[in-house]
């Protein structure tokens, strides 16, 4: 933990918390669900704003045909007809050593998408999702704390580095993105345009702790064949419903060998790679046995584990367990892999970056911050596959995402921005 010079006290004094808290009023009421005209709006609602801080701003259209053919491509889950993307730059101050770089290199990008998960039962919330609703200083609404609130703090941070007059030596980026959460078409487009940082912090929800690391995640698509008969002569038929109870033994197990050995990292969680059904659909007549099942759900990636090892461990476990059951054995489950691919990703080890944002959180918040792993997956692959070292410390806790009712402490977004800001201007200026 240091001590704050003249120059860290003033960005620090400089960070507006009126202004970033009607920024994240303004961001939620975009209803900015993946696929969506709102998805596209936020995008533009972010670069306007940049705009108006005064930094260079790059917006322009994802050609999400050619994104999608390139090999690389992360995937996705929802259809798009349109996404954009923005970034914003605050140059190096003219006449200081670094700013005859221009915009080539920035020392910092932060990054945030601006993509929510849909509300799901509207019924269920107390109030209206797309509407900021504060009380005892927690903020509720869709995408608030995943991640919006992470969104208006970076931005909030880099404005005040801006007013407060500091020479910058380096330029600072500011990357917002869409499509996260269904794969991380805005992040693999902005690295394709070739935007890059020395360092990069995504800003999502990390519960006060410093995330250098996490696992992947993949979306598998299972259908089992049963054989259709009328329901009065059930026996006569095999329901494809009683058929998934032997993939889920399968599932079961996989899963526990998965996670017989945790690294250090991730010993704080239960289950750090957890395998999940979320979407079961079978039958079409109430009276008729079902002949097929399809079944979606969340497979967890292991660190440093390959996307296709993975895969084909999933695929094995599955196909094993079938071949022991008399009617799977001559009807085979199909396993499939729709969607996003979240492989795993890390900062290099012994990297700076881990020392100086956990320094910064310290200095500011009076405590030093864990470093541990995440169990989901983010844009961090993404960045560390670019060779940009990367890592995420943001406002809120992750088990509000995507959460009814979801919330974010009000305190913790305007405290991660001064984080931000104090990082920032290490990151650019000349310590003094």
């Amino acid at each position: 933990m240091s001590e704050l010079s003249a120059d860290e006290r003033r960005v620090l004094d400089m960070v507006d918390d009126e202004a970033i808290l009607a920024d994240l009023a303004a961001l939620v009421g975009i209803p900015s669900v993946g696929g969506s005209a709102g998805e596209v709006e936020a995008q533009q609602w972010c670069a306007d704003r940049l705009r108006v801080l005064g930094l260079q701003v790059d917006e322009w259209e994802l050609d999400l045909p050619e994104l999608s053919a390139d090999p690389d491509f992360p995937g996705a889950e929802v259809e798009r007809s349109r996404a954009v993307g923005v970034v914003g730059v605050l140059p190096a101050t003219a006449g200081t050593a670094g700013s005859g770089r221009g915009t080539g290199e920035p020392a910092l990008a932060f990054c945030g998408h601006t993509d929510v998960v849909p509300p799901g039962d509207v019924d269920g919330w107390t109030s209206d999702p797309f509407v900021l609703r504060v009380k005892d200083g927690v903020g509720h609404g869709r995408g608030v704390c995943d991640m919006k609130a992470g969104v208006v703090a970076m931005i909030g941070a880099v404005d005040a580095l801006r007013r407060a007059g500091i020479p910058r030596e380096q330029p600072i980026a500011v990357h917002c993105v869409s499509g996260e959460e269904d794969g991380g078409l805005g992040a693999f487009a902005t690295l394709r345009r070739g935007h890059r940082a020395r360092t990069c912090v995504i800003t999502e929800p990390t519960a006060g702790a410093v995330i250098p690391t996490n696992a992947g995640s993949l979306t598998f698509r299972i259908e089992v064949r049963g054989l259709a008969t009328h329901g009065s002569q059930r026996w006569q038929g095999v329901s494809a419903v009683d058929k998934l109870d032997v993939v889920q033994r399968a599932l079961r197990r996989l899963e526990q060998e998965r996670n017989a050995e945790i690294p250090d990292e991730f010993s704080h969680l239960k289950v750090p790679w957890p395998l999940s059904i979320g979407i079961v659909r079978a039958g079409d007549w109430a009276s008729t046995v079902p002949d097929l099942l399809i079944a979606e759900g969340r497979y967890g990636v292991r660190p440093g584990e390959a996307v296709a090892d993975a895969r084909a461990a999933f695929e094995r476990a599955v196909a094993e367990e079938a071949a022991a059951d008399p009617w799977l054995r001559d009807h085979p489950v199909d396993v499939s892999w729709p969607g996003g691919t979240f492989a795993s990703g890390r900062l290099p080890e012994g990297h700076s970056l881990l020392g100086e944002v956990t320094d910064a959180a310290a200095t500011v918040r009076g405590s030093v911050p864990p470093a541990v792993g995440a169990p989901y997956g983010s844009d961090l692959r993404l960045y560390a596959a670019a060779g940009v070292p990367t890592l995420q410390y943001g406002p809120g806790r992750v088990e509000q995402a995507h959460a009814v009712d979801e919330s974010v402490e009000l305190d913790d977004v305007l405290g991660c921005a001064r984080v931000y800001a104090l990082f920032a201007l290490r990151a650019c200026c000349a310590r003094r």
